[in-house]
C-alpha cells in the first residue's frame, strides 16, 4: 500500500498526517518527520502506539518539536491514536 494522507482534528485545528504504510505497523509523518507509529492490536481490538524502539526510521528522521510557523504541538496518547487509526481504517476500506 502507499503513502497516503490523513487529516485529524487537533484541538479547534485540523492537521495533515502522512501515513506509511509498513508490514506490522503505520508509520505517523508529521513535517517530514516521524511522529511515531499505531497499529491495530487485534486482541483487543484497539489501536495502539508502536514502541518507539520497535518503529525503523528508514530514510526519515524523527519528528523534532519546534512550533515553529503553523506547527501544532501533537502528542500521540490515546485519543489521537484512536482518532487516526479510524481515518486509516476509512482509508482502507475506501480503496
Amino acid at each position: 500500500m502507499e503513502p497516503f494522507n490523513i487529516k485529524v482534528g487537533f484541538g479547534e485545528r485540523e492537521v495533515t498526517l502522512t501515513i506509511m504504510p509498513h508490514e506490522a505497523y503505520y508509520k505517523v509523518i508529521y513535517y517530514g518527520g516521524i511522529l511515531g507509529a499505531v497499529r491495530f492490536e487485534n486482541d483487543t481490538d484497539l489501536w495502539e502506539i508502536v514502541p518507539a524502539d520497535e518503529v525503523e526510521a528508514g530514510d526519515l528522521p524523527m519528528y523534532q518539536d519546534d512550533l515553529s510557523g503553523d506547527r501544532l504541538k501533537i502528542l500521540l496518547d490515546d485519543e489521537t491514536v484512536d482518532e487516526i487509526g479510524e481515518e486509516i481504517e476509512l482509508k482502507i476500506k475506501s480503496k
